[in-house]
Protein backbone atom coordinates (compact mmCIF):
# COMPACT_ATOMS: atom_id res chain seq x y z
CA UNK A 1 0.00 0.00 0.00
CA UNK A 2 1.27 3.66 -0.58
CA UNK A 3 -0.09 4.48 2.77
CA UNK A 4 -0.59 2.64 5.91
CA UNK A 5 -4.16 0.82 6.71
CA UNK A 6 -4.11 3.64 10.01
CA UNK A 7 -3.39 6.63 7.33
CA UNK A 8 -6.22 4.92 4.99
CA UNK A 9 -9.01 4.47 8.06
CA UNK A 10 -8.61 8.57 8.24
CA UNK A 11 -9.98 9.31 4.76
CA UNK A 12 -13.42 9.77 3.97
CA UNK A 13 -16.02 7.43 2.06
CA UNK A 14 -15.52 9.43 -0.97
CA UNK A 15 -11.82 9.62 -1.09
CA UNK A 16 -11.77 5.49 -0.70
CA UNK A 17 -14.21 5.43 -3.50
CA UNK A 18 -11.65 7.69 -5.42
CA UNK A 19 -8.62 5.08 -4.69
CA UNK A 20 -10.53 2.29 -5.27
CA UNK A 21 -11.52 3.53 -8.90
CA UNK A 22 -7.87 4.20 -9.39
CA UNK A 23 -6.90 0.81 -8.09
CA UNK A 24 -9.33 -0.84 -10.71
CA UNK A 25 -8.35 1.25 -13.30
CA UNK A 26 -4.40 0.20 -12.84
CA UNK A 27 -5.41 -3.13 -12.57
CA UNK A 28 -7.48 -3.23 -16.24
CA UNK A 29 -3.99 -1.31 -17.32
CA UNK A 30 -1.78 -4.84 -16.45
CA UNK A 31 -4.76 -7.17 -18.10
CA UNK A 32 -4.28 -4.88 -20.94
CA UNK A 33 -0.44 -5.74 -20.68
CA UNK A 34 -1.25 -9.55 -20.05
CA UNK A 35 -3.43 -9.99 -22.92
CA UNK A 36 -1.13 -7.95 -25.90
CA UNK A 37 1.51 -10.82 -24.39
CA UNK A 38 -0.34 -13.65 -26.37
CA UNK A 39 -3.31 -13.33 -23.76
CA UNK A 40 -1.10 -15.29 -20.81
CA UNK A 41 -2.86 -13.86 -17.80
CA UNK A 42 -1.72 -14.84 -14.73
CA UNK A 43 -0.92 -18.18 -15.25
CA UNK A 44 0.11 -18.97 -18.70
CA UNK A 45 3.73 -20.35 -19.19
CA UNK A 46 6.75 -17.70 -19.59
CA UNK A 47 9.06 -20.26 -20.78
CA UNK A 48 8.86 -22.82 -24.04
CA UNK A 49 9.36 -26.26 -24.25
CA UNK A 50 12.97 -26.70 -23.35
CA UNK A 51 12.94 -24.06 -20.66
CA UNK A 52 13.63 -21.00 -22.86
CA UNK A 53 11.97 -17.48 -22.26
CA UNK A 54 9.50 -17.79 -24.70
CA UNK A 55 10.38 -15.44 -28.13
CA UNK A 56 6.85 -14.40 -28.18
CA UNK A 57 6.42 -12.46 -25.50
CA UNK A 58 7.93 -10.05 -23.24
CA UNK A 59 8.55 -12.10 -19.99
CA UNK A 60 9.98 -9.37 -18.08
CA UNK A 61 6.56 -7.19 -18.74
CA UNK A 62 4.43 -10.10 -17.67
CA UNK A 63 6.09 -10.31 -15.10
CA UNK A 64 6.18 -6.91 -13.77
CA UNK A 65 2.19 -6.67 -14.79
CA UNK A 66 1.31 -9.97 -12.73
CA UNK A 67 3.13 -8.65 -10.12
CA UNK A 68 1.79 -5.55 -9.60
CA UNK A 69 -1.73 -6.84 -10.24
CA UNK A 70 -1.17 -9.52 -7.39
CA UNK A 71 -0.23 -6.15 -4.95
CA UNK A 72 -3.41 -4.01 -6.56
CA UNK A 73 -5.73 -7.32 -5.82
CA UNK A 74 -4.79 -6.92 -1.56
CA UNK A 75 -4.81 -3.05 -1.95
CA UNK A 76 -8.35 -3.20 -3.51
CA UNK A 77 -9.45 -6.05 -0.26
CA UNK A 78 -8.12 -3.62 1.96
CA UNK A 79 -10.25 -0.59 0.25
CA UNK A 80 -13.18 -2.37 -0.31
CA UNK A 81 -13.09 -3.65 3.61
CA UNK A 82 -12.35 0.02 4.83
CA UNK A 83 -15.51 1.20 2.94
CA UNK A 84 -17.70 -1.13 4.42
CA UNK A 85 -16.46 -0.42 7.71
CA UNK A 86 -16.96 3.35 6.80
CA UNK A 87 -20.62 2.75 5.11
CA UNK A 88 -21.82 0.43 8.75
CA UNK A 89 -20.45 3.11 10.45
CA UNK A 90 -22.64 6.03 8.85
CA UNK A 91 -25.46 3.94 9.17
CA UNK A 92 -25.14 2.97 12.56
CA UNK A 93 -24.79 7.31 13.47
CA UNK A 94 -27.42 7.95 11.05
CA UNK A 95 -30.19 5.25 13.23
CA UNK A 96 -28.93 6.39 16.87
CA UNK A 97 -29.47 10.11 15.54
CA UNK A 98 -33.01 9.15 13.99
CA UNK A 99 -33.79 7.27 16.84
CA UNK A 100 -32.69 10.31 19.16
CA UNK A 101 -34.62 12.44 17.11
CA UNK A 102 -38.32 10.36 17.36
CA UNK A 103 -37.91 9.84 21.03
CA UNK A 104 -37.84 13.68 21.50
CA UNK A 105 -40.94 14.04 19.14
CA UNK A 106 -42.90 11.37 20.29
CA UNK A 107 -41.10 10.02 23.37
CA UNK A 108 -41.27 6.14 23.06
CA UNK A 109 -44.73 6.49 21.51
CA UNK A 110 -44.26 3.48 18.58
CA UNK A 111 -45.46 4.71 14.86
CA UNK A 112 -48.10 1.98 14.16
CA UNK A 113 -49.21 0.69 10.66
CA UNK A 114 -52.58 -0.39 10.75
CA UNK A 115 -54.58 -3.16 8.91
CA UNK A 116 -56.69 -2.12 6.24
CA UNK A 117 -60.56 -2.32 7.28
CA UNK A 118 -62.72 -3.19 4.66
CA UNK A 119 -66.48 -2.92 7.34
CA UNK A 120 -67.66 -1.30 10.14
CA UNK A 121 -69.90 -2.10 13.76
CA UNK A 122 -72.54 0.58 13.61
CA UNK A 123 -74.59 -0.79 16.57
CA UNK A 124 -74.05 -4.02 19.23
CA UNK A 125 -76.56 -5.19 21.09
CA UNK A 126 -75.92 -5.74 25.03
CA UNK A 127 -75.52 -9.39 25.91
CA UNK A 128 -75.32 -10.59 22.38
CA UNK A 129 -71.84 -12.70 21.39
CA UNK A 130 -70.67 -9.58 19.70
CA UNK A 131 -71.00 -7.43 22.91
CA UNK A 132 -69.19 -10.58 24.73
CA UNK A 133 -66.75 -10.83 22.82
CA UNK A 134 -65.62 -7.47 23.37
CA UNK A 135 -67.26 -5.74 20.26
CA UNK A 136 -67.97 -2.18 20.17
CA UNK A 137 -70.08 0.34 18.43
CA UNK A 138 -67.58 2.05 15.54
CA UNK A 139 -65.02 -0.32 15.22
CA UNK A 140 -63.98 -0.81 12.00
CA UNK A 141 -63.04 -4.97 10.78
CA UNK A 142 -60.08 -5.38 9.57
CA UNK A 143 -60.09 -9.98 9.44
CA UNK A 144 -62.96 -11.63 10.14
CA UNK A 145 -62.22 -14.68 10.14
CA UNK A 146 -60.37 -16.21 6.39
CA UNK A 147 -62.03 -12.53 5.52
CA UNK A 148 -59.63 -9.43 4.63
CA UNK A 149 -59.51 -6.36 2.38
CA UNK A 150 -57.39 -7.89 -0.12
CA UNK A 151 -60.55 -10.39 -0.62
CA UNK A 152 -63.86 -8.79 0.57
CA UNK A 153 -66.26 -8.63 -1.68
CA UNK A 154 -69.42 -7.98 -0.04
CA UNK A 155 -70.94 -8.06 2.87
CA UNK A 156 -72.07 -12.31 2.62
CA UNK A 157 -68.45 -13.21 2.76
CA UNK A 158 -68.65 -12.04 6.39
CA UNK A 159 -72.59 -13.70 6.43
CA UNK A 160 -70.78 -16.99 4.73
CA UNK A 161 -68.18 -17.31 8.18
CA UNK A 162 -70.51 -16.76 10.18
CA UNK A 163 -73.22 -19.84 8.83
CA UNK A 164 -70.02 -21.80 9.05
CA UNK A 165 -68.91 -21.42 12.15
CA UNK A 166 -71.63 -21.66 14.96
CA UNK A 167 -70.80 -22.67 17.84
CA UNK A 168 -66.88 -21.86 16.77
CA UNK A 169 -64.66 -19.14 17.62
CA UNK A 170 -63.55 -17.04 14.95
CA UNK A 171 -60.52 -14.70 15.06
CA UNK A 172 -61.56 -11.04 14.54
CA UNK A 173 -59.35 -7.76 14.21
CA UNK A 174 -60.39 -4.62 14.68
CA UNK A 175 -59.26 -0.76 14.48
CA UNK A 176 -60.45 0.78 17.24
CA UNK A 177 -59.31 4.63 18.02
CA UNK A 178 -55.84 4.52 15.81
CA UNK A 179 -55.27 1.12 17.72
CA UNK A 180 -55.49 -3.01 16.34
CA UNK A 181 -57.86 -5.47 18.89
CA UNK A 182 -57.63 -8.90 18.28
CA UNK A 183 -60.50 -10.96 19.97
CA UNK A 184 -62.17 -14.19 19.55
CA UNK A 185 -66.24 -14.42 18.48
CA UNK A 186 -68.45 -17.26 18.42
CA UNK A 187 -71.43 -16.83 16.54
CA UNK A 188 -74.16 -18.72 18.57
CA UNK A 189 -77.78 -18.63 19.13
CA UNK A 190 -78.93 -16.08 21.92
CA UNK A 191 -82.51 -14.59 22.59
CA UNK A 192 -82.09 -11.73 20.71
CA UNK A 193 -81.87 -11.74 16.50
CA UNK A 194 -78.63 -13.41 14.69
CA UNK A 195 -75.39 -14.89 15.49
CA UNK A 196 -73.89 -11.99 16.59
CA UNK A 197 -75.72 -9.54 17.89
CA UNK A 198 -74.54 -6.82 16.09
CA UNK A 199 -74.83 -4.63 12.78
CA UNK A 200 -72.05 -4.63 10.39
CA UNK A 201 -71.86 -2.19 7.24
CA UNK A 202 -69.40 -1.92 4.60
CA UNK A 203 -66.32 0.55 5.71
Amino acid sequence: MELSEEDWSKLSPEELMDRKDAIETEMQACNTVLENQGGVGMNGRLVDDEGFPRPDIDVYAVRRARNRIICLRNDHKAVMKLIEEKLHQIHAETRLRRGAESEGVARGEERRILPTAFARVSQVTDGSPAASAGVKADDKIAEFGSVTAANFTGLKNVADVVQHSVGSPVHVLLVRRGESVSLSLTPRRWHGQGLLGCVIVPS
